[in-house]
């Protein structure tokens, strides 16, 4: 999968998370991400940072894939939402939500 603005690529592989145990464990245990690699959760309208190794920017979508809300520079053992209006987030390597210019309002799409 990947995630898009328009027709721009933000990410060549947005790893789509499913499954309680992939869930639950989500970034916890990787050392990093690179810089074209994104996590996706749906159903999803607040995380943590709770046993992670680094700082990570996470941006929560509502149904349409509007952006509510862009959390930046989230180091380990942080919280973040619950974000109202909320149904999914996108988790990335820090700095890259401001290097892709990812703003409020923005509209993204997850596909191939």
């Amino acid at each position: 999968m990947m995630l898009k603005r328009n027709s721009e690529v933000l990410f060549q592989n947005l790893e789509v998370v499913e499954g309680y145990w992939n869930r639950f464990m989500g970034l916890m245990g990787r050392s990093h991400l690179d810089s074209q690699q994104a996590l996706y959760f749906d159903r999803c309208n607040a995380i943590h940072t709770c046993f992670m190794k680094f700082p990570i920017d996470c941006v929560f979508l509502d149904k349409n894939g509007q952006v509510k809300k862009v959390y930046s520079n989230l180091k380990p053992w942080r919280f973040a939402g619950p974000v109202w209006g909320a149904t999914s987030v996108v988790e990335m390597t820090a700095g890259l939500a401001e290097k892709n210019k990812i703003q409020t309002g923005d509209h993204l799409l997850c596909g191939h």
